[in-house]
């Protein structure tokens, strides 16, 4: 039968209101219909791993599955629910705001990782003078890079509290939140380009190795799909995630807006 598990509840924090996407700006949020300025999809992710995190532990940071889409805004300040029910051995997962379904998702612990080969990644370094977003910039088969980011000491701390996480695995072992994973993948698009407004709309993370705080990760990406929907423009990406130049710590799918609706008619 299915187990529902205790609701992990957080206090939402927009963690971008400083950031080059302005859509977590209020004033321009609202410009595209929002309430104000949206949360980054990238913590709302995060804030919905901790129940597996919380489940399943390191088993989880060293081989577990997760994937997300979301669906509607959540907002700073607001209360954000994660509710979870497990059913042979599958999490399923919800996220609440304002009594409003904001995002789905599903985790789950894969007996063993699987084998993904660094080799079939290509490296390739971020661009060194970004052009404005363009469809050619996200052109099918195109091989994207980031610039290497680290979270260490204080930073990866605050990290932690940005994102409400409580769970002590992250001190006590010195490992580094998956959530920071899915910002190197956003990192992939604002790396490479210069945006405008634009939203992150769904991921897949296959984690492979547990990374440790103060790695430093970058992402080799693929571009798999760049297509219009309703009169935005979409981006699908697949990437291995590596730590210091070796250690392949995650398989992810991304998919983002780059020029939503109003920008893509401008």
């Amino acid at each position: 039968m299915p187990n529902r598990l205790e609701t992990w509840r957080v206090e939402a924090y927009n963690t971008a209101k400083q950031s080059e996407n302005k859509m977590h700006d209020d004033t321009v949020a609202r410009r595209f219909g929002f309430e104000g300025g949206l949360v980054p999809g990238v913590d709302v992710f995060a804030y919905m791993m901790h129940v597996p995190i919380a489940s399943w532990g390191r088993d989880f940071l060293e081989r577990g599955l997760v994937e997300a889409r979301f669906i509607k805004p959540v907002y700073d300040g607001e209360t954000a629910d994660v509710d979870a029910t497990e059913h042979n051995g599958l999490l399923t997962l919800e996220v609440f705001s304002r009594t409003e379904l904001c995002a789905t998702g599903t985790a789950s612990l894969p007996a063993v990782p699987p084998a993904v080969a660094l080799s079939d990644y290509v490296a390739v370094p971020a661009v060194v003078a970004r052009k404005p977003v363009s469809p050619e910039i996200f052109e099918v088969g195109k091989w994207l890079g980031t610039a290497p980011r680290r979270w260490a000491g204080q930073a990866a701390n605050d990290y932690l509290a940005d994102v409400r996480e409580t769970e002590p695995i992250f001190a006590r072992e010195g490992l580094g939140h998956p959530g920071l994973i899915q910002r190197v993948m956003n990192r992939v698009l604002v790396d490479n380009t210069i945006l405008g407004p634009w939203i992150h709309v769904g991921s897949r993370m296959q984690l492979l190795s547990a990374a440790r705080t103060g790695d430093e990760i970058i992402a080799r990406a693929k571009v798999t799909a760049n297509y219009e929907k309703k009169g935005h423009r979409f981006v699908e990406l697949d990437a291995l995630v590596v730590a210091n130049g070796t250690t392949p710590i995650a398989h992810c799918q991304h998919t983002a807006i780059y020029q939503p609706r109003e920008q893509a008619a401008a």
